[in-house]
């Protein structure tokens, strides 16, 4: 799951990013709401978590315009108000959630949590393509009985590909999607990580394979103990 966090409070975001990739979450942060605006309407990002008080553009603006340009990313308002007319018109701007400051780090996941539920999602422990089942919590790989742990960017990458199984994957898709829009990452690095996965299949004894499809990226290829791709909760 990929979660901006649009808040001013540089310290504030940075702690925030903290406590969502140690519960295994990829994060982009910015710090003002025309930024949050333009990243957010990317449409890249599962969660959106977003201050009210914020330069340029205040959070409550920002999420109208989002629902306006038809993005439908679900978003966690967060601010220090706790009025009940601010958390009104915090929701009537098309907010899914409202947590006031100060909050525990539980809490933040609890509402992360009921945002997914709401959107009709489930949070799987494992994604199985073919023969191969990428676990979401320990960031193993597995196909029959051998298992290899992946690096966090082998998950990364292993996980999108294994979610749009049978799909082209452009490279420009996979830096939004593993390394941030922020990143310094290019086509090279996609290519050596995808080369490092291949080799990481091949140690399994994998029959599924990663595919370059020239001009267009690279699409996992599901072969062996099933077809297609599911999720085991």
């Amino acid at each position: 799951m990929q979660i901006l966090v649009v808040e001013d409070d540089v310290r504030l975001a940075q702690a925030l990013c903290r406590i969502l990739e140690e519960s295994g979450y990829k994060t982009d942060a910015v710090h003002d709401g025309q930024s949050g605006l333009d990243y957010a309407e990317s449409g890249i990002y599962d969660v959106v978590i977003l201050d009210v008080m914020l330069p340029k553009m205040d959070g409550f603006t920002v999420v109208s315009n989002l629902r306006r340009a038809g993005v439908s990313t679900p978003v966690l308002l967060l601010t220090a108000r706790d009025a009940v007319p601010d958390k009104i018109c915090g929701l009537d701007s098309g907010a899914d959630d409202y947590m006031t400051k100060p909050f525990s780090p539980a809490e933040l996941m609890a509402h992360l949590r009921a945002l997914t539920r709401r959107q009709g999602e489930v949070l799987f422990e494992a994604i199985t393509s073919g023969d191969v089942s990428l676990n979401l919590e320990s960031h193993d790989l597995t196909c029959g009985d051998q298992s290899i742990h992946l690096s966090y960017k082998e998950f990364s990458l292993a996980r999108v590909l294994m979610a749009n199984a049978g799909a082209a994957v452009s490279k420009a898709t996979l830096i939004e999607k593993v390394w941030g829009l922020e990143a310094a990452a290019d086509e090279n690095n996609v290519e050596a990580y995808v080369s490092f996965l291949r080799k990481k299949l091949k140690f399994l004894g994998s029959a599924s394979r990663i595919e370059t499809l020239r001009g267009a990226g690279y699409r996992f290829a599901a072969e062996g103990a099933a077809t297609g791709n599911r999720a085991s909760a």
